[in-house]
């Protein structure tokens, strides 16, 4: 493996990726606030640090992919815990989503299912390196780029939106209740 590879940036990506999945693995015992606190905190980071990743020296020869680990019942039950934290918060109008502009009506989406779904690339991609022999690091890496390129920046992008508004009214919307 090539000493680019784990480059001070890729190791702190890492690092975010692993400190994410252990917030979201805890979000049942979180409080509330802290919860939103730390997905504000952390997406961000992740977004600059995934958007830095430099893998175009990495070999691109073979086909780059990160195995599915996350079994559907933990990706569910992340979600849920998530949903359950947020209650009634946990719907906003995404106004970003492809079939918004055939729509004369808006679009649902949910701030858990966001949140699950960057859960998911990222455990798979956690899990695979803590797994993978030294010499597939260099295809993970590729892999969770090209996924954050064509899919999951457009996530994790969207939910800041909806988190950042709960983490900065949060005083007028529980008055509201």
């Amino acid at each position: 493996m090539e000493s680019t590879t784990l480059n001070n940036n890729t190791l702190a990506f890492i690092a975010l990726c692993n400190e994410y999945c252990m917030a979201v693995e805890h979000a049942r015992e979180s409080e509330r606030v802290e919860f939103i606190a730390e997905m504000v905190r952390l997406l961000p980071r992740i977004y600059i640090a995934a958007n830095d990743l430099r893998v175009d020296e990495l070999s691109e020869d073979e086909d780059a992919y990160l195995e599915s680990v996350l079994d559907e019942d933990y990706y569910e039950s992340a979600r849920r815990n998530i949903e359950t934290l947020l209650g009634a918060d946990d719907m906003y109008l995404e106004v970003f989503e492809e079939d918004m502009k055939y729509s004369d009506t808006p679009i649902a989406a949910s701030i858990s299912e966001s949140l699950a779904d960057l859960f998911q690339v990222l455990y798979n991609f956690v899990e695979t390196i803590k797994e993978a022999p030294q010499e597939m690091m260099p295809l993970a890496l590729v892999a969770i780029k090209e996924d954050f390129e064509s899919y999951w920046s457009r996530i994790l992008c969207n939910v800041m939106r909806p988190l950042n508004h709960l983490r900065h009214n949060q005083d007028e919307d529980d008055n509201e209740y």
